[in-house]
């Protein structure tokens, strides 16, 4: 792996962040700068903390810290569209197909930590 961008990991949370930020902009003008900038800002976080920890990759425990901050950072986009579900029915469809691809990718960024954990040398 030569770079951050060889990460699947990084590959799909960055496609992923690409489908959000445009739905984001799909919730009534009012909830642009409240939910909308929320779940704009935890998906595009799940994707430059994958980016900053492999920055930090001779320090296996700040990568370590910096993929658990990405996994955390997936869980609240989670929470976001789940909230977007509830309150916004006519968005639900997309919102939970994209909640699918969190939690998908939230366990890959989960086994990647441990892989890591246990096996990284830096």
């Amino acid at each position: 792996m030569n770079t951050y961008k060889d990460l699947d990991i990084y590959k799909i949370s960055f496609s992923l962040f690409l489908k959000t930020h445009p739905f984001s902009l799909k919730l009534p003008n009012y909830e642009l700068y409240e939910l909308g900038s929320q779940l704009r800002r935890s998906s595009n976080s799940v994707n430059t903390n994958i980016v900053e920890g492999y920055g930090r990759r001779s320090y296996k425990n700040d990568f370590i810290k910096f993929l658990v901050y990405s996994e955390a950072s997936g869980l609240e986009t989670l929470s976001h569209l789940e909230k977007i579900v509830a309150l916004y029915p006519q968005l639900s469809l997309e919102a939970e197909e994209l909640a699918k691809d969190y939690e998908l990718l939230g366990g890959k960024i989960h086994s990647f930590t441990e892989y890591v954990r246990t096996s990284w040398r830096s």
